[in-house]
């Protein structure tokens, strides 16, 4: 357990951060299944609204550090890739 008064602080923050970085990753996850859903109905309209949504979400969570940039343009790149393959 932590001793000193920052240090005591710094957890406190800890568990707080954790909390609201959880909450965006869930809702960062829940945007990718809104965008699996209409590819598995195989409705490209609502794929592709979806995907700018999904996309938007992504970006700022790698802005913001929780993600890796390079993992949310992987995301991006395979869910797009899905997408096209709808219309073939």
């Amino acid at each position: 357990m932590a001793n000193s008064a920052g240090s005591k602080k710094r957890a406190r923050q800890a568990i707080k951060r954790r909390a609201h970085n959880g909450g965006l990753r869930s809702m960062v996850r829940t945007y990718l299944k809104k965008v699996d859903a209409a590819i598995e109905a195989g409705n490209q309209a609502d794929a592709q609204a979806a995907f700018v949504a999904a996309t938007s979400q992504m970006d700022k969570a790698a802005g913001k550090g929780l993600y890796h940039k390079n993992k949310a343009s992987r995301h991006k790149s395979r869910l797009s890739a899905k997408i096209k393959a709808l219309a073939a």
